[in-house]
């Protein structure tokens, strides 16, 4: 074999290594995170109540426990995209933001993370029951259903120290039928969403001072 040979083939051995690493280190699709974004509602009309709310962090149904993004077009049936995936667990987006909607209200004294030792007044407990892309022939929309208990902090009577239990759910059409466009859709859900749970909120605490 003569030098010249030598020479390309070498060439050619370190091309090959270097085209397997550089494909073992970057995967050939980059995965792309999204999260809700949206102003937290504005509640007016209500005077502001001297009680301190703590919020457990949300559970989450089987079928939703995980960052990657659901979603389904028919029932018994779900899915979930490969390369698209939540910033966090539905579990913590929903808690985060419903969390910072109460702050923002200025409807309560303070609102409370999981964790905190300070004293509260109330402790609310949810579940986040729904969060998929559901998929139709004519619209993509973005489903979200949640479950919050509402429960008196001192109540010495059991059977009263639960406020109220209710669910919500929401269904927007994604204005774009991509990733992106469910993620503008789901922070509407949540919004209006959280807006209700507020105002429920407010109404149950007023009630029983």
């Amino acid at each position: 074999m003569d030098r010249n040979m030598k020479i390309l083939l070498f060439c050619l051995s370190a091309f090959l290594i270097t085209a397997g690493c550089i494909d073992l280190k970057q995967p050939k699709n980059k995965i792309k995170y999204y999260t809700l974004e949206y102003s937290s509602p504005k509640i007016t009309g209500l005077k502001p109540l001297p009680v301190t709310l703590k919020v457990e962090r949300f559970s989450v149904a089987p079928a939703y426990n995980t960052n990657r993004i659901i979603y389904g077009n028919q029932s018994f049936k779900r899915d979930e995209y490969f390369y698209y995936k939540w910033r966090s667990n539905p579990a913590d987006l929903v808690t985060y933001f419903l969390s910072r909607d109460m702050r923002e209200s200025g409807l309560f004294r303070a609102v409370l993370p999981q964790g905190s030792g300070f004293p509260f007044s109330y402790l609310l407990e949810g579940s986040v029951d729904e969060f998929f892309e559901l998929d139709a022939i004519e619209s993509w929309n973005a489903v979200l259903s949640i479950t919050i208990t509402l429960m008196a902090a001192n109540e010495p009577d059991v059977s009263k120290s639960v406020l109220f239990q209710k669910s919500y759910s929401v269904k927007k059409i994604c204005k774009h039928k991509n990733p992106q466009g469910l993620a503008q859709a789901m922070s509407l859900s949540m919004g209006e969403i959280s807006r209700e749970v507020i105002k429920d909120i407010y109404l149950a605490v007023n009630n029983r001072s």
